[in-house]
């Protein structure tokens, strides 16, 4: 969770400052690019979430993680390279966050299943505020500094970091993520009254 927060928050809510420090469109057209990005955000959920059930959590996870940070990656590299457009930046990124939006809301799944049933609830409050902190604080604040210094290899860089992270989180799930798909919740994990 803290990987997918880091990575989502430091792309959009800095998106407004990339577009109008880095391609100079004019602050009240930003709105206009930010519709296809929440297009993206709400389909990725919507067309790939039933393949967590049909291919599996655990692949499924592993991959959408896997591929947002391969995909942020090559954007940030095109970025950097000077090959990108306000438009084709936000098309890149759109694609993006089709597939990291999944990722995010995969996060949620792996820490309501994994955790037996009286702790569950807290268990998510505890992911949640945790990668809250990280990625919704530090993230923001991190990137918009560096936007701040109108360098773009600094702004690959951190754009690379937060690739790497959700990279790393894909091969964390696959190392130790449950296979939870078409189980019951008892099963991936026993509630602890079940235990003696």
């Amino acid at each position: 969770m803290t990987t997918q927060a880091f990575f989502y928050n430091a792309i959009f809510f800095t998106y407004a400052l990339v577009l109008m420090r880095f391609y100079r469109v004019p602050e009240q057209s930003v709105g206009l690019y930010l519709l296809p990005f929440a297009v993206g955000n709400f389909f990725g959920p919507l067309l790939l979430g039933h393949l967590f059930d049909t291919i599996g959590r655990k692949r499924m996870i592993a991959a959408t993680y896997g591929i947002s940070g391969i995909l942020l990656a090559l954007s940030g590299w095109l970025f950097h390279a000077g090959l990108l457009t306000a438009q084709t930046q936000t098309l890149a990124w759109t694609i993006v966050f089709f597939v990291a939006s999944a990722a995010a809301s995969s996060a949620y799944l792996t820490v309501s299943e994994i955790f037996p049933l009286e702790i569950r609830a807290f268990a998510i409050a505890i992911f949640y505020a945790v990668g809250t902190l990280t990625g919704g604080v530090f993230a923001p604040w991190l990137f918009s500094w560096i936007i701040g210094t109108g360098s773009s290899a600094a702004l690959f860089a951190g754009y690379l970091a937060a690739a790497v992270l959700m990279i790393i989180g894909a091969i964390v799930e696959l190392w130790i993520g449950v296979a939870a798909e078409r189980r019951s919740l008892e099963h991936v994990a026993a509630p602890l009254s079940s235990r003696n």
